[in-house]
């Protein structure tokens, strides 16, 4: 074994306050397992905007202790040399229910107050959005949240939040990640919480603090539409995360009676016994709550990812089974139903570019404003708070991937305030004896029927650079549909098809962006983490006073065959 790796091994076993990660570190060394250990030390677990995410494992590549106090201590440097009073306006830290993650953030808490900034710790496992909540609340220079979301068990993750209650961008992530560098090669301040309590650095968060975020969503102005509750049964499962308690209170402060919990999923459980991948998007996830939602014939079968950002939901039907809804079809009918009740000065809504341009046309129709952003709840919170004015307030911005923020309460995805407000569209619908399927149909026929996609193609090593193809010899049509704009996020310009073009006011981004005709669009994004490249599909199908929803789908499903099939075959391969 080479003598630097052995160098770095031995510093970072001196310094490892974790005794089974040290046993795993001594036994591969003891075996010589060199392949293993020179993935370990190959570099840092990388700090980027969503924070950290890895697997949990010794080592600087992985998530343990010793990388958690490192961040921390570059995380502290950072906020002290760019925000004035950060030490007494102090972090937020919150954890979810993962094996590792109330350690972690225990370390966090301990390293920052050694730096002398205050510290608010809750006292047990939080859903995410409490802490992003939090943020705002107490005013603090920023928030902590250990969580690997909806990834598999072996994983963790250390998401930051900046004073104004969104998720860091740049150029936070890489002034956090050079003070981490630093720190790396220093030793770590640390205290004990008991000294960090005694010195009055360290608050306890409390079942008060719960409480206000609980009160919090029952006052919403967002949230007030008090429609009879009595006709909405739903089944709910936090999949074996961090909601369930939350999430059954704050249905029960709304009014909502009749909510069956998968009591086999209610409980944290860091190992998931349940289900493979606790992401609700994954085939079979939401399989539970479905069959809880048959047993009680409930009209809604509605989960939350384990650390309760996230909001899915199966609706019954006609022939009294369940279907998932989309992303972008909950999303849609949140913002019909937002803007149906929202007052004039508050009509500002988001999504990103990969998401249904529906939301679009029905604000447009509402007489209120859409903006758009790129991929992630970072971008959605950072713009719709620099969007804001006294005459036109933040109302709703979505994700496709499941993410939904209702008002400004949270400037994050929340999977609890999202829970309530569709339990109250669907209470609003019911009074006018309408189901969700009504009303989506209701606005198809207005606006189109939209169907989307995704797809993602594995690239061969020897597979030419698509993007770099694309940009030189621009398709004119696509799979039969001529261009109508183009749009090329690295140069920030669109380009018309009589060839002039506009500046596009999004960060540089490789992405391209072909609009159609026909209102079809395809979006090209080369993967940033693994030789592949997504391609982003929409196609809408206008529905005439005839069509029935399922000819309109029908329609929509064999034009996108056809539309995808013709747009890989014109890539490059």
């Amino acid at each position: 074994m080479n003598t630097h790796l052995q160098h770095q091994i031995h510093q970072w076993l001196q310094q490892d306050p974790d005794p089974s990660t040290q046993a795993q570190l001594q036994t591969l060394l003891d075996n010589q397992d060199e392949t293993a250990l020179t993935a370990m030390f190959s570099g840092r677990l990388a700090f980027g905007t969503a924070g950290l995410r890895g697997e949990v494992g010794p080592g600087p590549m992985g998530m343990n202790r010793l990388v958690v106090r490192q961040t921390t201590a570059g995380l502290g440097a950072y906020l002290l040399a760019q925000i004035n009073d950060a030490a007494s306006r102090g972090v937020i830290i919150g954890y979810d229910g993962r094996h590792d993650s109330y350690a972690f953030a225990h370390d966090a808490a301990s390293v920052l107050t050694a730096m002398g900034i205050t510290v608010r710790l809750t006292t047990r496992v939080a859903a995410t959005p409490l802490v992003a909540f939090g943020v705002k609340h107490f005013n603090a220079a920023a928030g902590i949240v250990v969580t690997a979301s909806h990834n598999p068990p072996q994983y963790n993750g250390y998401k930051v939040y900046w004073e104004n209650g969104a998720q860091i961008i740049p150029p936070h992530d890489s002034g956090i990640a050079a003070q981490i560098q630093h720190a790396a090669s220093q030793s770590i301040p640390f205290i004990s919480l008991d000294d960090a309590q005694k010195q009055a650095k360290l608050i306890w968060l409390e079942d008060d603090f719960y409480h206000t975020y609980r009160e919090g969503i029952h006052t919403s102005s967002v949230l007030q539409q008090h429609a009879n509750t009595q006709p909405v049964s739903l089944a709910y499962t936090a999949m074996h995360g961090v909601g369930a308690d939350m999430a059954e209170a704050v249905l029960k402060d709304a009014g909502f009676t009749q909510v069956y919990s998968v009591a086999a999923q209610r409980e944290p459980d860091g190992d998931f016994p349940t289900v493979n991948f606790p992401n609700p998007e994954e085939k079979g996830a939401m399989d539970l709550v479905i069959a809880e939602a048959k047993k009680h014939q409930a009209m809604l079968a509605c989960a939350n990812d384990p650390d309760a950002d996230r909001f899915a939901v199966a609706v019954r039907t006609a022939e009294n089974d369940y279907k998932m809804l989309t992303g972008d079809q909950v999303g849609v009918l949140f913002g019909e139903y937002l803007l149906s009740h929202a007052p004039a000065h508050q009509r500002l809504v988001g999504t990103t570019i990969v998401s249904s341009s529906l939301l679009s046309k029905v604000a447009q129709s509402m007489q209120a404003t859409c903006y758009t952003t790129l991929t992630g709840f970072k971008w959605l919170m950072n713009v719709g708070i620099n969007k804001c004015e006294a005459d036109n307030q933040f109302l709703f911005a979505y994700e496709e991937a499941l993410g939904y923020t209702v008002g400004s309460m949270v400037w994050d995805k929340d999977g609890l305030s999202a829970l309530v407000a569709f339990a109250q569209l669907c209470a609003e619908l019911a009074t006018k004896n309408q189901t969700v399927w009504d009303k989506l149909e209701q606005i198809y026929r207005q606006h189109g029927f939209h169907l989307n996609a995704q797809v993602s193609i594995a690239l061969k090593p020897d597979t030419p650079n698509i993007g770099e193809h694309l940009r030189q010899q621009p398709p004119v049509s696509i799979a039969g549909l001529a261009v109508t704009s183009s749009d090329d996020l690295r140069q920030s310009l669109r380009t018309f098809s009589d060839g002039s073009t506009a500046v596009i006011d999004l960060p540089k981004s490789d992405v391209l962006i072909y609009c159609l005709e026909n209102g079809a669009r395809v979006i090209v994004r080369p993967s940033g983490t693994e030789p592949k490249i997504k391609c982003y599909y929409e196609v809408v199908e206008t529905m005439t006073t005839t069509d029935t929803w399922a000819a309109a789908q029908q329609r929509a499903e064999q034009t996108m065959d056809k539309f995808i099939k013709a747009h890989q075959a014109s890539l490059p391969s």
